[in-house]
């Protein structure tokens, strides 16, 4: 019997190991999983902590339904019923600019209202279907699309904090092809934003599709009843016999026609033959456990960076609040000069987030923005966040509950270039047939890219075994 090694129980690992199985029952064939997982606990960063009747996520909040692949795998796990959609103002996203909150427009008519952008920042806007496209084959930066179509004022106020909200990056650095592929797609199918923006609500009509538009990116933010954590709990249920908590994948070798996967568990090593392996570990783990097998592979997974992230959760007594959290929350533009990235109102988002008469903040500190930041001490990073919070939502009450979630390696970076690097890496493991990468830091960073991303490399595995 074949055997398959997946090396990671985060969120990647274990919906590969979903799909292989799914595959393999599908093929009438078997073949032996063993999932390992460095930590003592499967799912990674989609941890869900309950504290004094607060719900807190340690990373995402959740996904959106935009796209199909989460609420797809939470049908087929039996999850349906323990679906959550987010309340109605979640719809209501905001910037912090010059002082107040400014509500993202969700109409045209909106945005030319709006006071976010001055009249010649808006009047620039509405000039973008005028704006040539790039010269072809052009890896362009976010920030450099951006100033290009929409100005320099959309830039900062619009396109800089979304940024920082999805990637916590730096745009100027940031690839959009490789970031925001579908925005990049818009402008290469329809020349432009606006022109896409018409062309897609004209077919919209045309295919009787009343959705209209909104300040975010699309589709419904949706999690789970207990948090994002019970995917992860149901999936790991479902490989109690051959997910290995507390086991450090070291190397992988290859040997006899066979990888080989030096593992530490406590203070005992032993050795595992596999037919496949899928790493589906951050890419800098990935890198360290290859650099024995392709030294190119792993010096090129070594160069994806990582941008630190803390997450501060504040609980308070509603009635304390001097703004009504009547929203998702608000981003923060570099151009302000403050010290976070943002913040989700998390109980307005989902109520049951917090007990009765009480609400729930998040708060993003650090990034490429200001990744010394993210570093501080616990006591010194929320007051930090609370003097900001007074700052921006004019805060001063005492918080009935305060945590600190580090990620010292929180987000991957797509770098311009991220998509010659990827190629590279295609090539390299066009020499060792049977190995695969699956994580965030290759195509997508949301849970839909995650899973979409594990169904794929799931059917790669099972090609490349002669299964399917």
């Amino acid at each position: 019997m074949k055997r398959i090694a997946i090396v990671g129980g985060g969120i990647s690992g274990l919906a590969t190991a979903h799909y292989l199985r799914q595959g393999l029952q599908a093929a009438s064939r078997s073949a032996e999983l063993v999932l390992f997982e460095a930590r003592g606990s499967p799912g990674g960063t989609m941890r869900t902590s309950r504290e004094q009747g607060f719900t807190m996520e340690w990373g995402p909040n959740g996904f959106l339904t935009n796209k199909p692949h989460s609420l797809e795998l939470a049908r087929q796990l039996g999850l349906s019923d323990r679906l959550l959609r987010s309340a109605d103002l979640a719809r209501k996203r905001f910037v912090f600019s010059q002082g107040r909150m400014h509500r993202l427009a969700e109409t045209p008519g909106a945005f030319l209202q709006s006071s976010l952008l001055s009249v010649m920042g808006r009047l620039r806007v509405l000039a973008e279907p005028f704006i040539a496209p790039p010269l072809s084959g052009e890896d362009e930066s976010v920030a450099d699309f951006a100033r290009r179509r929409l100005g320099s004022q959309a830039m900062e106020k619009l396109i800089e904090p979304m940024t920082a909200g999805v990637f916590a990056g730096n745009p100027d650095e940031l690839s959009l092809a490789s970031c925001f592929p579908r925005i990049h797609e818009l402008e290469t199918r329809y020349g432009g934003l606006i022109k896409a923006m018409l062309r897609l609500r004209w077919e919209r009509r045309r295919d009787r599709d009343q959705a209209g538009m909104s300040a975010g990116p699309g589709g419904v933010m949706t999690s789970f009843d207990t948090g994002v954590q019970a995917l992860v709990e149901v999936l790991a249920g479902k490989f109690s016999k051959e997910l290995q908590l507390a086991s450090e994948v070291e190397t992988v070798g290859y040997r006899g026609g066979k990888f080989q996967l030096a593992v530490k568990t406590g203070g005992a090593r032993s050795e595992c033959e596999a037919d496949a392996v899928v790493v589906a570990a951050p890419a800098y783990a990935a890198g360290a456990l290859l650099c024995g097998l392709d030294g190119a592979l792993s010096a090129d997974l070594e160069r994806i960076p990582y941008a630190p992230v803390a997450v501060a959760a504040l609980g308070y007594e509603a009635g304390a609040l001097a703004w009504p959290l009547d929203g998702f929350g608000f981003l923060v533009p570099r151009l302000e000069g403050r010290r976070i990235l943002g913040a989700l109102w998390d109980s307005s988002v989902f109520p049951a987030r917090a007990p009765q008469g009480q609400a729930l903040i998040r708060v993003m500190v650090g990034g490429a923005r200001q990744p010394e930041l993210a570093r501080l001490p616990e006591d010194e990073l929320l007051a930090l966040v609370r003097g900001e919070i007074l700052g921006l939502m004019g805060v001063s009450a005492q918080p009935v509950l305060a945590k600190v979630f580090y990620h010292k390696r929180g987000i991957p970076q797509y770098l311009k270039g991220h998509g010659r690097l990827l190629e590279r890496v295609s090539t390299c493991l066009a020499s060792w047939p049977r190995l695969h990468l699956n994580s965030n830091a290759y195509r997508g960073v949301s849970l839909n890219d995650c899973v979409l991303q594990s169904r794929l490399c799931a059917e790669r595995v099972l090609r490349d075994l002669e299964i399917q």
